[in-house]
């Protein structure tokens, strides 16, 4: 019988470096003999098109048109025949994902009332619990300054002010999720291979306990 694969995905709060650590940590995998297949949220979907318009500051949306949006894109994310996270585990195949339903909270989770956005993503049937979230953490100036260096144009969320109050919101998620969860904290203000050294101790442990 096929093992089904592992699903991990990696949160932080704009310029935690996901991109880069995602990269690092699917070429270690890989050299591990596994096969990995990368995602993102939003996805590439007409939904995922509508999300990146709003957060691009194109088009207004309320918090609470963002939740909505995100959870129909997160289920098919989920749950569609071509690419969707489900049938790739089912196959055998890792799944590891830049963003997922942690980001819902601690973003949209600012503005509209988080027990509502956590538990119409927490209490779907179609959205899959990940098997390991790794949090990269970095405080909000940090994540200012990198988003200054390496972009020319912001998104809706991306001042300090906004970005604190996430990073806060994050670890407020975290405890009322407590140990329903497997969440691992990596401390991302140090260079990429000391922060990439933490996330493959963590991923091997974690392998080594499924």
């Amino acid at each position: 019988m096929m093992n089904r694969g592992q699903f991990i995905v990696l949160e932080g709060i704009d310029g935690s470096g996901k991109g880069t650590q995602i990269q690092c940590l699917i070429n270690e995998m890989r050299k591990q003999g596994r096969t990995v297949y990368q995602t993102a949220e939003p996805t590439a979907s007409v939904t995922g098109g509508i999300l990146r318009d709003a957060l691009g500051g194109f088009t207004h949306r309320s918090a609470y048109e963002l939740s909505a949006l995100f959870l129909a894109d997160r289920i098919f994310h989920n749950t569609n025949p071509v690419n969707g996270i489900r049938q790739f585990l089912d196959n055998g195949i890792d799944v590891v994902c830049d963003r997922y339903y942690y980001s819902s909270f601690a973003y949209q989770g600012i503005d509209a009332d988080l027990q509502w956005v956590m538990d119409m993503n927490l209490h779907c049937r179609e959205i899959l619990k990940p098997d390991l979230c790794i949090f990269l953490d970095i405080d909000s100036q940090a994540s200012d300054e990198r988003i200054s260096k390496n972009r020319l144009e912001r998104e809706i969320y991306e001042t300090l002010s906004v970005q604190e109050k996430i990073r806060n919101r994050f670890f407020e998620v975290f405890a009322l999720l407590g140990d329903s969860e497997t969440i691992k904290i990596v401390d991302a203000s140090r260079t990429v291979s000391e922060v990439s050294a933490d996330i493959m101790k963590i991923y091997n442990e974690f392998k080594g306990e499924r």
